[in-house]
Order: structure tokens, then C-alpha cells, then sequence
């Protein structure tokens, strides 16, 4: 009889099953909380941190720091995935617990860059890299420990409660967000409220930890420290064997990293996409989104489930192939649902810029330098990326110029004017632009009369449904997929290469993909193409891990 099933067997079986599940989820549904509010606020951040660059750079410079604890986090895999294999499983997510909670709560008492200048956003971005550490230990702790709790027939259900966590916690930092905004004026929380969620997390680290330490060792990591079974040398076992490496590799490319984009791109990014592309104010936009995880997100519990009677690759890889396949649709029929005289206008009248490709630069400053004035092209692309306006590219010899309908508005050449003419050139031409726009049925904001919530929620919540399927038996898969002695190394890696780095640069990659190319859909190619192929290398090289026995 295996460690777990005895722990089973024995009375009081149940109510230890709903401690550990409960423990385990509330404790990583909090750090979640923690490390999803920068993102929720990342528009706020971007005022109070980057305001020494352009607003469009500046957005990109915080969702650049949002993505910088995704970075850290296979450092943070390593780090406490060899000392949950060596010291234990509850020791090492107390640990990162109490890093998350005091980082997040830093973040509400930083001053911004007009208090202390460049010391905010290098203070920020190293608070950020200690939440990114932190996230990287815990995910693998809290589902291994359920995991090796778990019965076998019900080790799909069972881990998916910590699957859950993620968009709980973002769930709460939504809700946390709306309270706190219903509660002053827009002014106020753009000056100073936007950093009560961030105070309020010491209240749940507090908790957290009074909850975790009711929790004992998992069984099989005990069984294996009576029996000197643990290992000594993680690394080694895990990364330097070739059969067992194999297998991280698969993990990451064949699962995780489609799993992570489709994930990211459900929540984040589609939250990023209403806001910055389709004008939809953000209180509504919480809102909408909180609503489509609320009857998204129980499909966790049902496809980890279902995972125990049919086993965990089809379910995952049926998720990334929707993904993949449904990816452009709901963003164009949200387009439509959102904003209909936005997609309207786009239809009947698109906007193009005509202008010699040589000249045009990249819209996309990672130093937060480039103004984009050097030329007409740069002004005229500028222009349309900070007012949310898609374009398409157009030759053109000599000069620039962007073209509404029947509309042709030659972009100034700044090579011919010098200070205050220049500025007046550029802004007269601005407002030309905006004119010509207005005139073609380009709205400056949405009409909230003419969205379609419901369709909006729809869609939301059917994309969040999809991309649980792929997430929701993840953690009994990863567990089941390495032995206990290197398991907590193992996984973590994988886990977090692949949400850090292929999902956590999901937001900025696409939005730089956005701004590039002028096309409000173009991020989506992201997405598309990382889940397309994780299906095709799952489903040629994944095995079945079902019914395995973790001890």
C-alpha cells in the first residue's frame, strides 16, 4: 500500500483530505492575489513609476515589469524545488509565502518617480523580481502536497482545486480593485487608492500562514526521510540524466507552454485588449472579465475530474487544439460585441499608411528614448498606435501620409522645421487626423448603450473554459510525470519556464506585436502559434500518466 493510500485508509480520512485541498488552495490562491494585482493595475503603475517616457513606452516599460517576476520565476523553481526535495514540501511554501506577502506589501508603500525618481521603478522592479521568486517555489509545493495526499482515482479532482487558485486570485484581486474604486472617486484612486490592494495583502499573508501551519509533512516525503530515500542531489538527478531530462523537456514544450499562452491570453491580455484597444473604461472591463471567469472557472474542477475516467492527455491536448483554433475568432467577435462602431468604422473605412517602408521605425522602445518624430512615417504610425487605431501599411515613394476613406493627410516632414514650428506641424497635424477619424465613424471611447455585455461575457467566459482544459489536469499530469525523490525540482522547472517566460511575456509581446504592425489582432499570432505547437510535440511525444503511483 502506497503512502497516501494508507493515509486514506484511516479514519478521518475525509476531513483531512478537505484541510489539506483547503489549505493548500486558499495559502497559493493568495499569492496569486499578490502577484496578479500588478498586472490588474499595471495602467496605474505605468503613471506613477514610468512617467519620464512617452505613454505608450511607458505602458510597455510596466507591462515589461510585470513580466519581469515571470523572468525570475524557473530561478525561484530551482531554488526552492531543491529545497522542497531535500528539507521538505510545508517548510519550503511557508518560505515562499511569507516573501511574496512582505514583497507585495512593499509595493504599496514605495513612492513613485516623482518622490524619488529613477530609485522607484529599480525599486519596483526588484520587488517584482522577489514576487516572481517567491510564485516559483510555491505552484509546485502546494500541488505536489496535494498530489501525494491524493488517492489515485482522484488525484485529477483533487490537485484541480489548486488549479483554481490562479484565477481565484485573480478573481480577488478584481474584486478587491472594483471595492476599493467604488469607494472613492476615479481621481483618488488614480492618485493614491490604487495602492490600498497591495496594503491589504499583509491581512492574507497573515492568514495564510495561520492556516499552513496546521498542515504535517506530506506522506510520501516523510516515508522517503525515514527511509534516506531523499535525494542529495537534485540538480544532478533531475537535469543531468537524459531519461529524466526527456521528460522536462516534453513537460515544457509539448504542455506547459501552450497551456501558459492560453491562459495568459483568457485573462491578461484579453483584460489589456478591451482596455488599451477596444476603449471599454476599466471599471466595466473588470467587470466583464470577473464575470467570465466566475462561470469560466469551475471547469477546472470538471476537466480535472474528468482527467481521472479518461485520462489527462486528451483533455489537455483537446484544450490547446481549441485554443489554437478559437484564438481569433472571440477576439474579432468581442471587437464587434465591445465596440461595434469601432469594428463598424475599421470595415467600411480602414486606415492606411502610405509611406516608404525604409523610413518607418519599429514602434516599439524598449529604452524609452525614441519619441518617434524623426520622420513622417514615425509621426504618423505614432499617432495612430497611442489613439488605439488599427492601419495597414501601404508603399508609397517619398513622404508619408495616412489615408481615412477619401481622406489623404500628409504627415509633416520634421527635416524642415525646427522647434516651436515643428511641435505646431505635428500637433496640427494630430488634430487633423483625429478629425478625419471622428468624421469616419472612429469613436473616441465606447458607448456603453450599444455593448453587448452578454456576448462579451460569453465569449470571456467560453475562452476561459477552453484553456481549463488544457490547465485544470496539469498538476496531477507534472506530478505523476517524475519521481517523488526529484519530483519538486522537476516539475517546478518546466512549470515555470513555461508560465514565467512563454505566458508571462504574453501581454508585452503582443502588445509590442500590436504596436509594430498597427493591427489590433496581430498579438493574437502569439498565442496561436505557441499552443499549435505544444499540441503537435504533446501529442507525438507525451505519455499518458494516469493511475501512475507518485510514492
Amino acid at each position: 500500500m502506497t503512502a497516501s493510500a494508507a493515509l486514506n485508509a484511516t479514519p478521518g480520512a475525509k476531513s483531512r483530505e478537505r484541510l489539506v485541498i483547503g489549505a493548500s488552495s486558499l495559502g497559493t490562491m493568495f499569492e496569486w492575489y499578490d502577484f496578479f494585482l500588478y498586472g490588474a493595475l499595471a495602467t496605474f503603475i505605468a503613471r506613477h513609476y514610468f512617467s519620464a517616457v512617452n505613454e505608450t513606452t511607458g505602458f510597455i516599460f510596466a507591462l515589461a515589469a510585470f513580466a519581469a517576476g515571470f523572468i525570475v520565476r524557473p530561478l525561484g523553481a530551482l531554488v526552492f524545488g531543491r529545497i522542497g526535495d531535500v528539507v521538505g514540501r510545508k517548510n519550503t511554501f511557508l518560505a515562499t509565502m511569507a516573501l511574496m506577502g512582505v514583497s507585495t506589501f512593499a509595493v504599496g508603500l514605495l513612492p513613485g518617480y516623482d518622490a524619488i525618481g529613477v530609485a522607484a521603478p529599480i525599486v519596483l522592479i526588484f520587488l517584482r523580481l522577489m514576487q516572481g521568486l517567491a510564485i516559483g517555489g510555491e505552484y509546485g509545493g502546494a500541488a505536489i502536497y496535494v498530489a501525494e495526499h491524493a488517492p489515485a482515482d482522484k488525484r485529477g479532482l483533487q490537485t484541480s482545486f489548486i488549479q483554481t487558485t490562479a484565477v481565484l486570485g485573480l478573481i480577488l484581486s478584481l474584486v478587491v480593485i472594483m471595492t476599493v474604486r467604488a469607494g472613492m472617486t476615479p481621481d483618488a484612486f488614480a492618485e493614491w487608492g490604487w495602492r490600498v490592494p497591495f496594503l491589504i495583502s499583509i491581512l492574507l499573508l497573515a492568514i495564510s500562514l495561520w492556516i499552513r501551519l496546521k498542515l504535517n509533512e506530506s506522506p510520501v516525503f516523510q516515508k522517503m526521510k525515514e527511509e534516506s530515500a531523499t535525494s542529495k542531489a537534485p540538480f544532478a538527478e533531475a537535469f543531468g540524466a537524459w531519461p529524466n531530462l526527456k521528460l522536462v523537456l516534453i513537460a515544457l514544450f509539448g504542455v506547459v507552454a501552450g497551456q501558459a499562452v492560453s491562459f495568459y491570453a483568457s485573462t491578461f491580455y484579453m483584460l489589456f485588449f478591451l482596455d488599451r484597444v477596444l476603449k471599454v473604461d476599466g471599471f466595466t472591463a473588470n467587470m466583464i472579465v470577473l464575470a467570465g471567469l466566475v462561470i469560466g472557472g469551475p471547469f477546472y474542477v470538471f476537466f480535472g475530474w474528468l482527467s481521472d475516467r479518461v485520462g489527462r492527455k486528451p483533455i489537455i491536448m483537446g484544450g490547446l487544439a481549441l485554443t489554437a483554433l478559437t484564438c481569433f475568432p472571440v477576439f474579432s467577435t468581442l471587437t464587434n460585441a465591445a465596440n461595434p462602431a469601432l469594428a463598424a468604422a475599421q470595415t467600411a473605412t480602414p486606415v492606411i499608411v502610405a509611406a516608404d517602408r525604409a523610413s518607418c521605425s519599429l514602434q516599439f522602445d524598449p529604452v524609452g528614448r525614441n519619441k518617434f518624430d524623426k520622420n513622417g512615417c514615425d509621426i504618423a504610425k505614432a499617432h495612430l498606435t497611442r489613439a488605439g487605431i488599427s492601419y495597414v501599411n501601404a508603399p508609397m515613394v517619398g513622404g508619408a501620409e495616412i489615408r481615412i476613406g477619401e481622406v489623404v493627410i500628409a504627415a509633416p516632414d520634421p527635416a524642415r522645421l525646427d522647434g516651436d514650428a515643428r511641435k505646431e506641424a505635428i500637433a496640427d497635424f494630430g488634430a487633423k487626423v483625429d478629425g478625419a477619424l471622428r468624421a469616419a465613424g472612429y469613436p473616441d471611447k465606447v458607448d456603453p448603450s450599444r455593448m453587448n455585455k452578454p456576448l462579451m461575457i460569453a465569449l470571456i467566459a467560453f475562452f476561459v473554459a477552453v484553456q481549463t482544459m488544457s490547465y485544470g489536469p496539469l498538476a496531477a499530469m507534472l506530478v505523476e510525470l517524475f519521481p517523488a525523490r526529484i519530483r519538486y525540482t522537476s516539475m517546478s522547472l518546466p512549470y515555470h519556464i513555461g508560465n514565467g517566460w512563454f505566458g508571462g511575456f504574453l501581454p508585452t509581446t503582443a502588445f509590442a506585436i500590436v504596436a509594430a504592425t498597427g493591427s489590433a489582432l496581430a498579438g493574437l499570432w502569439y498565442p496561436v502559434v505557441v499552443t499549435a505547437a505544444s499540441f503537435a510535440i504533446g501529442m507525438a511525444f507525451l505519455p499518458e500518466t494516469r493511475g501512475r503511483d507518485v510514492s
